[in-house]
């Protein structure tokens, strides 16, 4: 009787766990200063990618070792340094430690986040519905993001500095939150050895013939999806007014919203690998439907990409998290998103210089048609299984 319901005890304390950590994304996310801090100065968002990179293999190392909550507690406190340090921003390096410090937030909550959810998951013995509620938890981001786009363009126009301290708030509630998670029980405890670790991590990430491809497919969509979802609001800004460039992303935001919701639903219907499959076609069609018009119908046809964000998204993090070995799941999700950035950052570079030399329309034309190898992932991936 005793060990039932200390079982119960564990199990409702996991719940807690996932519950915490859709408010813990809410907050994260809620920065009323992104609307405009790098629109103002890509530079720091540039300093941020890199800063992320570099700290991105040895967080995901220490949270296979130190455990999932330190390694939320550390993402809190360098997110709240990074807040206060862009409303303290009197000169340009302040702001950019303060960039390096959201990047090492970044590195910190990668990896590590996904892996205390799907631990929570399985103690709960709900790990089936990883799917149902992963799309649930993300929405909560995206909302975060739309409420931010909105509130802080709003706020932008009357005071700059205002938004700048606000955004600081979200960030000290998410040390509170963090306090308040508990550990998942340790399924295997980890060997110190940082370069045992990565051999391994690196080892099973070869061998895994599924994994690899999941892993290309991630490294395509946020390296060369995340640095063109970024760069079009330069595409927007040629055909809309740029007061209008926030309620694009808006839209964008709110169609995540929906579309993570219903996350879990829609791949049931699907397929997880089918989803894949019509996810990429369709938002390629639109993508390169839109580059091609170039014309006031093309952020409309942008935004509409997000409808399919959802379950696309959910789906892909699903299945490499069912292969991910229990014990370096932080680490191997942290490798992958090192090759993502790295991605990112090249990319981001040959996309401006496309943009420089035949026009913002051409530039993201031809990203959408690289972002077509997406499709031969999926269906590869829908062949196998």
């Amino acid at each position: 009787m005793v060990i039932q319901d200390f079982k119960i005890f564990i199990i409702d304390i996991m719940r807690r766990n996932i519950r915490l950590l859709a408010f813990f994304n809410f907050f994260t996310d809620l920065q009323f200063h992104s609307a405009v801090l790098f629109t103002l100065a890509m530079s720091l968002f540039a300093v941020s990618m890199i800063s992320s990179a570099l700290f991105e293999v040895p967080t995901g190392i220490f949270s296979d070792l130190i455990g999932r909550k330190r390694t939320v507690i550390l993402g809190a406190f360098s997110a709240f340094i990074s807040a206060i340090l862009y409303a303290l921003g009197t000169n340009y390096w302040i702001l950019f430690l303060g960039a390096t410090f959201n990047g090492l937030s970044n590195a910190w909550y990668s990896g590590n986040n996904d892996a205390l959810f799907n631990d929570s998951l399985r103690q709960t013995n709900n790990r089936h519905k990883f799917d149902e509620y992963l799309g649930k938890i993300n929405s909560f981001s995206q909302a975060a993001r739309m409420i931010g786009v909105v509130i802080g363009s709003i706020i932008a126009y009357w005071s700059f500095p205002i938004i700048m301290w606000l955004s600081v708030i979200p960030q000290f509630i998410c040390i509170i939150i963090s306090f308040f998670i508990i550990d998942p029980k340790v399924f295997r405890k980890e060997s110190a050895n940082i370069f045992s670790h990565i051999h391994l991590s690196s080892l099973s990430l070869w061998k895994n013939k599924k994994l690899r491809l999941l892993s290309i497919r991630y490294i395509i969509s946020e390296g060369v999806g995340e640095a063109n979802f970024q760069f079009g609001a330069a595409f927007i800004n040629t055909l809309w007014p740029i007061w209008a460039i926030g309620l694009s992303r808006a839209l964008s935001y709110f169609g995540a919203v929906v579309s993570l919701w219903f996350s879990s639903k829609i791949i049931k219907k699907i397929g997880i690998y089918k989803i894949l499959i019509v996810y990429d076609v369709v938002n390629r069609f639109l993508g390169l439907t839109a580059a091609i018009i170039s014309n006031i119908f093309s952020p409309i046809l942008m935004s509409l990409t997000s409808i399919l964000f959802g379950p696309g998204s959910t789906a892909a993090t699903t299945l490499r998290q069912k292969e991910y070995p229990k014990n370096q799941q932080a680490t191997m999700a942290s490798l992958n998103s090192l090759m993502a950035k790295l991605v990112y950052g090249i990319f981001s570079i040959v996309l401006g210089s496309l943009a420089d030399r035949f026009g913002p329309a051409k530039a993201y034309l031809i990203a959408q048609i690289l972002l077509s190898a997406n499709i031969l992932t999926a269906i590869k991936l829908n062949k196998k299984n």
